[in-house]
């Protein structure tokens, strides 16, 4: 089970942060980028798709957000000790891929919020999802960042034979 030695970890680790720097709040970002730049019609598509989005959002945190967060929890609690106190090396590859990407989904909440909350049209709207996406690829450099030196430490002190 080593993980960071593996190629297909770091695949799906570029993978992972590349659609969820992509899609913002469900949303297709170049769609957006030329809404904003083209106006009218496929403006109000992104709209469209942004309040359907944001309701299905506000309502899966609605509706199942205390067990989300119970259940999430207690999953990054257990990647956590498996990783950190059992040297479980696919337990501290998937922790690095969850905290970060569980940032992002409590920070889709919170912008799903501000939507909902102050309605923006048009370039406003589009600033809004700018910023979300800027945050969220500022979350996945870091994070990167962060599992690519975890994962160098961790396949000096292993070696070449995992042993």
């Amino acid at each position: 089970m080593r993980s960071f030695s593996n190629l297909w970890y770091w695949i799906a680790l570029a993978v992972l942060w590349s659609t969820a720097s992509h899609y913002v709040l469900g949303v297709p970002f170049d769609l957006a980028q030329r809404a904003a730049k083209d106006g009218d019609e496929k403006m109000q598509d992104i709209e469209v798709l942004v309040r359907i989005n944001v309701g299905r959002i506000l309502n899966i945190a609605e509706v199942s957000g205390l067990f989300i967060v119970g259940f999430a929890t207690a999953s990054l609690t257990i990647l956590f000790a498996l990783g950190l106190f059992y040297d479980v090396e696919f337990a501290q590859a998937i922790f690095l891929m969850a905290l970060p990407m569980s940032l992002v989904g409590l920070m889709s909440i919170n912008t799903a919020r501000k939507i909902r909350a102050e309605q923006p049209m048009g370039k406003a709207l589009f600033s809004v999802l700018r910023r979300h996406r800027f945050f969220t690829q500022l979350i996945g450099m870091v994070s990167i960042f962060i599992t690519a030196m975890w994962g160098m430490y961790q396949n000096l002190v292993t070696g070449p034979l995992g042993g």
